[in-house]
């Protein structure tokens, strides 16, 4: 079984996929992660490492490289990034979604006090955040489109929608669940 989660930024997706990968006992991997680690050996944070992608295709066949290869020479695991499940198309595909004040909410909480995956993002208040995130939604809608032709944000693309706006996390990660059990 590969699972593969997509969605807004902020919506739970790496928090999702960890919960699901444990409760079903599968490895969790994230393309978050290979940005991440991208930034950090080029020095630079995860919007300044996005806004290079604009201009230096490497960047995304890397990333795009590590997920293949992945879905390759892998099996019985979740994945959460962008596009994996364009790469790794006979996964089980999730899309989350949520309220972009809600998300900017959760991130700006979760910087504030040094925890999640975006400690080292500026983020000097909730409008910055919800602005940063439209911005960085864009950025990768017309990325995507232009080296896929894809449109990551088109829910057609997935098997499963879910909305967390309102969901505690325990609450996400059981509705998934039963849904992917159906598979």
């Amino acid at each position: 079984m590969i699972i593969t989660i997509t969605g807004f930024p902020g919506s739970g997706k790496s928090t999702l996929g960890k919960g699901i990968a444990k409760e079903l006992g599968l490895k969790h991997y994230s393309a978050g992660m290979f940005w991440r680690q991208i930034g950090k050996e080029r020095g630079m944070s995860l919007m300044q490492v996005q806004e290079a992608a604009k201009k230096d295709r490497a960047i995304d066949d890397e990333i795009d490289r590590r997920t293949k290869e992945l879905g390759e020479k892998e099996d019985n695991f979740v994945i959460d990034g962008r596009v994996a499940w364009h790469f790794i198309p006979n996964s089980i595909k999730i899309f989350v979604k949520v309220d972009l004040e809600k998300a900017a909410e959760r991130v700006f909480r979760d910087t504030k006090a040094g925890k999640g995956e975006r400690t080292g993002e500026e983020h000097a208040s909730i409008e910055e955040t919800v602005q940063n995130m439209r911005k960085r939604m864009q950025m990768n809608k017309e990325r995507y489109m232009k080296l896929y032709g894809i449109d990551y944000l088109d829910e057609s693309n997935y098997d499963i929608i879910v909305d967390t706006t309102d969901c505690s996390i325990p609450e996400t990660r059981e509705k998934v669940l039963k849904k992917v059990k159906q598979y």
